[in-house]
């Protein structure tokens, strides 16, 4: 990390939060259209910059995973929901979310990493979030396999300092895993994940570039790991 550039100011401002929370009040196209400019200047640019800003340090725990600062198709998530199948029609995300996915990836369902940023709501995450039928077979099995890997990788004390394992888990083992296996409880994960919650003052703060990628290297063994199950590089 030390060839990497330090950013000299802060990548956000409270004007990010103060721009979510009121278009958490006026979640509509016509207040949308009006606040533009808010949106461009307090969200959409710094968003971009800090993409921008995080790829070599990215690059330094891996080269394969993916920091695109396009306004569109690269790592920012659009701001427009998907509200054909929600009841809920609000036309806008109240939160910025930021996906440096692996560069095989096709979707959000494979290795990477994940900042969050909502008022009340910052966090960093790392792994793969509800992985598709044959990678999350894929996981379960290197665990099975190699138990003690996934235990070092997990509560290594860096890590176990920093994250915790997060997502939903079935109620019973998997099928053709074993009930009594000593990691049923890991095997058990739809999700596997870590996540590291924040502040919003922290997201704010001028180090914030440089803890966000000291605390993504932090959780570089879990995604490896998850990358060696699913047989893509890292």
């Amino acid at each position: 990390m030390a060839a990497t550039r330090a950013r000299s100011t802060a990548s956000f401002s409270p004007a990010l939060f103060t721009y979510l929370r009121d278009l958490k009040k006026n979640n509509d196209r016509d207040w949308f259209k009006a606040n533009k400019p808010r949106y461009d200047a307090a969200v959409l640019e710094p968003a971009l910059a800090f993409i921008e800003d995080l790829e070599p340090h990215l690059h330094a725990i891996s080269p394969h995973f993916v920091a695109d600062p396009r306004p569109v198709g690269g790592s920012l998530f659009r701001i427009y929901r998907d509200t054909r199948f929600s009841k809920d029609k609000s036309p806008y995300k109240t939160h910025t979310g930021i996906h440096f996915r692996h560069e095989l990836a096709k979707s959000a369902h494979a290795p990477g990493f994940y900042l969050h940023l909502e008022p009340g709501q910052v966090f960093l995450g790392a792994g793969i979030w509800r992985p598709d039928t044959e990678p999350l077979a894929q996981i379960r099995t290197a665990i099975a396999d190699d138990p003690d890997r996934w235990t070092r990788t997990t509560r290594e004390k860096q890590f176990a300092s920093l994250y915790e394992l997060g997502g939903d888990s079935l109620k019973r083992a998997p099928a053709g895993f074993d009930p009594e296996h000593p990691l049923i409880d890991e095997l058990k994960r739809k999700d596997f994940i870590a996540v590291r919650t924040l502040s919003d003052k922290a997201a704010c703060s001028r180090g914030f570039l440089e803890e966000t990628a000291d605390n993504f290297a932090a959780a570089g063994p879990l995604v490896h790991f998850l990358c060696d199950a699913t047989a893509v590089p890292f």
